[in-house]
Formats: structure tokens, C-alpha cells, sequence
């Protein structure tokens, strides 16, 4: 059944976040579920846990918030020390129960599961290749792909593994597999997407984000660097560089939109980049444009708002509410209630909005839909100006890798010119941050990140035909059912 959007948003959608530990403790799926949690900002359709107790492995998944999908029932039927999660938001395969992740792979003796955040690009190709060498999927994901490779050669050991889905694997993919026995951990060759590893007391961790490592006692002490591999078991972590010729490229929307603030990516406080975004976005206006108040688009719009008071002494004010309970749902709702659209997330403070000139700061402009709603809200509370400031340069092209950002016909700053998109959404003024400045802000240069939805440069080259329904082609009806959602 599919998920239905209970409000009208064009944000890009979150990519997945995974987890996998070794507690010697023995309390892995306990701990998992925690880490789980602090990673529900990352995908909100499924989530799934499998654990190991050394020998025999149990998994359980379904759609769902985390704290929907497991209970006390659940979790005391999972005992082990070795434990890998998943939360998703799918960006290959329509959302079923059986496209959720850990997917399982593998007999008995050679039993695996695999989390996966991240999106290949030679989906296609790689899985008629796969069923030419005789191989059966019973998923439309991705990641049944690498479970696969890796279920073909974990007997070879797990550098071997790792290292077959990194030489026929083409795309975005931060990856952790639980055998019984054992974590491997690893990222793709450019590391566009994050991977973080550390101590949990006696044992190891690794994360999507080091926000899930300090709500059950880990520390993470460091990333995974591209093309880097992890193994974790009761004797330790061992790390291994498998390809050499690696290059730094992380997805900059991480450090914009997607991580929590309260992260730190490369040695860098996601807050902190928020906030010099903010900064930088006011050193870059011409004309230093007069205002009587600041407001974010929460909860992303935060630290930059305040970044961007700080440098123009334009003051901070909060000037709408979010209610932290809209989720997806399978309710649908009828026409009356999409064209509400931002409403049901978010309310306005007319105290601080009626008479004022604002500046408002928010992350990212996609199909400018939801820009165009905040705008008119904020209108019809007596806003006197609205003057829009991005975070996010222009996106002028489609992410492939891992976040579900439209198609280029429906990106508005690919086929609107920024004057175009300020009318468009009746903005009084817009203005976005320069690439320069985004990766100045994330502490980085231009060149350690992936650009591409800002520049058209992909790292990975994209192959014609690539897309999140790449494998529904024999599925008509699930087409019909994603396309409604």
C-alpha cells in the first residue's frame, strides 16, 4: 500500500540512514533501536533491524516510523551482540515491505543482510547482468544488487567482498553488511554519502551521522574515508583502503539540508555550516537590503537565520511554528486539504509578521511550490515585505545518487532565471548562496564535494534511463500506485 504525503512538499526528500554495532554487552537490537531513532530524519517509509547472536541471524522490518515498526515484543525477540538498522526513503523500488532494508540474502551457512544508503546508477545493466549469471531477485532495490555481489564472495573474506561490489558497483553507496559473525562497513569511491565509526564501550559502531552514536554511549572517533572498509567483530575493527584511487565527494546538500545540525561531518559542526551559510549569505548581497526581522523556515532554516542576522544586526524572530507531528500516512487526503498545503506544517506568528519587512531564510528552492505557500502565508499574516534567502545554490539538475529532488523538467532554476522564480513565487527579492560560498561555509574546497545538482558535473557518470523506478518496468501496477502517492 502506498505512503501518501499528508501535506504539499517539494523539499528534496531524505536519502536512508543506516547503523550497524558489536555490543559485547549483548544488547544489540536495544541499542540499534536508539540509534535508529536519531537517524529517522533520513527516511520515514520503512525501517528494519536484523541482529546476530553468533550464529543464527533474526531480522524484522516493515513500513513505518521507527518507533511504529518495534516494540518491547519485538526487540526481545532479537538477542545478540551484532545488530545493523535501517530507516528509508526509497530512491530505487517503490515502498513495500519487501523493498525495506536490511535485505537478507544468502543460505543459511552463508547468510547476510544488507543496509544501504545511497543510489546506484547502473541499476539496470548490473541486475540483467546478474540474471544472465543465473541470479533471482525477489526485490525491485538496489541493494539487493550489492547483497548479492556480496553474498557471491563473502567465503573470500570481507576485503574481497567489498572490494567485487566497488569493481562492478557504479553509484552512491555507503554500506553495512551483518554476517553472524561480523560487520562490514564501507563506502563508494568517491564517498558521497557519510559514514561515520567509533567505540561503544567495549565494542564499535558504525553511522550514517554522529548524531547516533552519543544517545546509546558511542563516540565516534572518525569517518570512513572513500573507498575505505571497516570490519567489526569480537576481536575489533580492523580498516582496510580498498580502492586506491578514491576522491573526496561528498553530497554538499548533507552539510545544507539533509544531516542534523547537531552532526559533525569531516571535522566540521553541521550546525556551524548552517549558521556561516546564513553569514556568508548576507556578505554577499550588493546592496545590504534593509529589513525589521529574520525569521527561518524551521527547523533547517535555523542556524542560517541566525547566521545572517548576526552579520546584517537585522534581528532574529521566529515567525512560524512547525508542528513536529506531519508524517507521511496512508490516510490520503482530498482535495481541500493538498491545496492547504503548508499549512498543516506550518502556522504563523502575526505578532511577529504583521507591519514587517522580512527576511526569510530557508534551505533549498526545488519546484518552488512550497516557497511560493510560505510566501503567501506569510502575506496573508500582514507581512509588509518578503525578501527570500537560500541557502542551497541554484538547482539546476537532478541528484542520481541517493536524494529525490524531481526531474529536470520540474526544477524551477533549470528553467527559470532567479528574477523569473522571484515573480514566479512572489517573493519581493530573491537571492541564493554561491557555490563558492556553500563549500567555503562547509569548511571545505568546491572540489571535495559532489556539485552536481548545481553544476551538471557528475562525479559518476549516469547512464540513460536511470531512475528510482528503473526496476518497475514488469510492474505496471506499481507504477500506477507510486505515481498517486
Amino acid at each position: 500500500m502506498a505512503h501518501h504525503e499528508a501535506f504539499c512538499d517539494d523539499r528534496p526528500k531524505e536519502e536512508c540512514g543506516v547503523v550497524g554495532l558489536f555490543d559485547p554487552d549483548g544488547h544489540g537490537a536495544r541499542k540499534a533501536f536508539f540509534a535508529m531513532f536519531a537517524l529517522q530524519h533520513r527516511g520515514q517509509e520503512s525501517a528494519g533491524m536484523a541482529v546476530s547472536d553468533g550464529e543464527t541471524i533474526r531480522m524484522h522490518k516493515d513500513i513505518g516510523l521507527v518507533g511504529s515498526v518495534f516494540d518491547e515484543n519485538v526487540l526481545k525477540r532479537m538477542p545478540g551482540s551484532l545488530a545493523v538498522g535501517h530507516t528509508r526513503y526509497s530512491t530505487t523500488g517503490v515502498n513495500e515491505v519487501r523493498n525495506a532494508q536490511p535485505i537478507q540474502c544468502g543460505d543459511n551457512e552463508g547468510e547476510i543482510c544488507v543496509a544501504h544508503n545511497g543510489n546506484l546508477v547502473n541499476t539496470a545493466s548490473l541486475r540483467a547482468e546478474l540474471e544472465a549469471e543465473g541470479e533471482v531477485f525477489q526485490t525491485t532495490s538496489d541493494t539487493e544488487l550489492i547483497a548479492n555481489i556480496i553474498s557471491r564472495n563473502i567465503a573470500r573474506g570481507p576485503e574481497l567482498a567489498a572490494r567485487a561490489v566497488m569493481e562492478r558497483v557504479h553509484g552512491a553507496y555507503s554500506v553495512i553488511v551483518l554476517t553472524p559473525k561480523a560487520l562490514i562497513c564501507f563506502r563508494d569511491p568517491c564517498g558521497i554519502r557519510p559514514l561515520a565509526i567509533g567505540r561503544l564501550g567495549t565494542g564499535y559502531m558504525a553511522a550514517s551521522e554522529s548524531c547516533a552514536f552519543e544517545p546509546i554511549g558511542g563516540t565516534m572517533e572518525r569517518e570512513l574515508n572513500p573507498g575505505e572498509c571497516a570490519i567489526i567483530d569480537a576481536m575489533g575493527m580492523r580498516i582496510v583502503q580498498i580502492d586506491r584511487d578514491a576522491k573526496d565527494k561528498l553530497c554538499l546538500f548533507e552539510m545544507i539540508y539533509f544531516a542534523r545540525p547537531d552532526s559533525v561531518i569531516r571535522s566540521r559542526s553541521v550546525y556551524q555550516s548552517r549558521y556561516e551559510m546564513g553569514r556568508l549569505l548576507r556578505e554577499e548581497e550588493p546592496d545590504k537590503m534593509e529589513a525589521d526581522a529574520v525569521i527561518p523556515v524551521p527547523d533547517s532554516g535555523i542556524p542560517a537565520a541566525l547566521g545572517y542576522s548576526q552579520a546584517s544586526g537585522i534581528p532574529f524572530v521566529e515567525g512560524m511554528m512547525k508542528s513536529r507531528y506531519i508524517h507521511r500516512t496512508f490516510i490520503q487526503p482530498d482535495q481541500s486539504l493538498r491545496e492547504l498545503g503548508v499549512r498543516m506544517k506550518l502556522s504563523p506568528l502575526r505578532e511577529n509578521i504583521k507591519g514587517k519587512r522580512l527576511v526569510v531564510v530557508d534551505d533549498s528552492i526545488v519546484r518552488a511550490t512550497t516557497t511560493g505557500q510560505i510566501i503567501r502565508l506569510l502575506r496573508e499574516a500582514g507581512a509588509r515585505e518578503v525578501h527570500i534567502r537560500i541557502t542551497a545554490p541554484p538547482i539546476v539538475k537532478p541528484c542520481f545518487y541517493g536524494v529525490d529532488m524531481s526531474t529536470e523538467a520540474e526544477l524551477a532554476a533549470a528553467n527559470m532565471t532567479i528574477d523569473e522564480i522571484c515573480t514566479h513565487v512572489g517573493a519581493d527579492t530573491l537571492r541564493y548562496l554561491s557555490i563558492a560560498s556553500a563549500a567555503k561555509a562547509a569548511g571545505r574546497p568546491e572540489s571535495a564535494f559532489c556539485l552536481a545538482c548545481f553544476n551538471g558535473e557528475y562525479p559518476v557518470p549516469i547512464p540513460a534511463g536511470t531512475g528510482k523506478l528503473a526496476l518497475e518496468t514488469d510492474h505496471v501496477g506499481e507504477i500506477g500506485a507510486y505515481a498517486r502517492a
